[in-house]
C-alpha cells in the first residue's frame, strides 16, 4: 500500500468522503475505493495527471459533481527516480518538477476556488530526505524541498482566508 492509499483509507475511516486520484493505474485506485466501501466509507476514483492544467480542472469538476464541494486537499501525487547529476535530462527534470511541484500548485489553485469563504485545509506531502540528502537524488529532493517552501509561502498567503496549509514529511 502506498502513502496515498493509506491516507485515503484513514480519511475515509474518519468519516471523510474521498476522491482517489490516479494518473495511470485505474486498477489500483479502484482497489482502494473498494476497500473504503467495504468498510462503510464513501469514495470514488478519478483519473487526472496533476501536471496538466486541464486534467486538474476536470478532476475538481468531478469532485464537485460527486460531493458538492471540498474541505481538504491532500497533495500526494509524486514521482521519484534516482538520477545522478551526469544522467539528469530535461525530460526527467520536467517529469519530476511538473508532477511534484507544478501539480501541487495547480491542485491548490483549484482547491482554493472550492473552499470559498468557509476555508479549508491543504496537506502537502514532502519527504524526510531533504535534511540529509544522499547522492543521485538531486531532482527528487530539490523538487520536494520546494514543497517545503511552497507550504510556508502558502500558509502565510492563504491563512487569512481560513485555509490551513501544512506539510507532512
Amino acid at each position: 500500500m502506498g502513502i496515498g492509499a493509506g491516507i485515503a483509507k484513514l480519511l475515509a475511516a474518519a468519516g471523510a468522503s474521498v476522491v482517489v486520484n490516479y494518473a495511470s493505474s485505474k486498477e489500483g485506485a479502484d482497489r482502494v475505493v473498494s476497500e473504503i466501501a467495504e468498510h462503510g466509507g464513501k469514495a470514488f476514483a478519478a483519473q487526472g495527471d496533476v501536471s496538466k492544467p486541464d486534467d486538474v480542472k476536470h478532476l475538481f469538476e468531478d469532485v464537485v459533481r460527486e460531493f458538492g464541494g471540498l474541505d481538504v486537499l491532500v497533495n500526494n501525487a509524486g514521482v521519484y527516480s534516482l538520477c545522478p547529476l551526469e544522467s539528469v535530462t530535461e525530460a526527467e527534470f520536467h517529469r519530476q518538477y511538473n508532477t511534484n511541484v507544478l501539480g501541487t500548485l495547480l491542485a491548490t489553485q483549484e482547491a482554493v476556488k472550492l473552499f470559498g469563504e468557509k476555508g479549508g485545509s491543504i496537506i502537502n506531502i514532502g519527504t524526510a530526505g531533504t535534511p540529509n540528502p544522499g547522492p543521485a537524488m538531486v531532482l527528487y529532493l530539490s523538487a520536494k524541498g520546494l514543497i517545503d517552501i511552497v507550504t510556508q509561502v502558502l500558509a502565510n498567503e492563504l491563512g487569512p482566508k481560513k485555509i490551513r496549509v501544512t506539510c507532512s514529511a
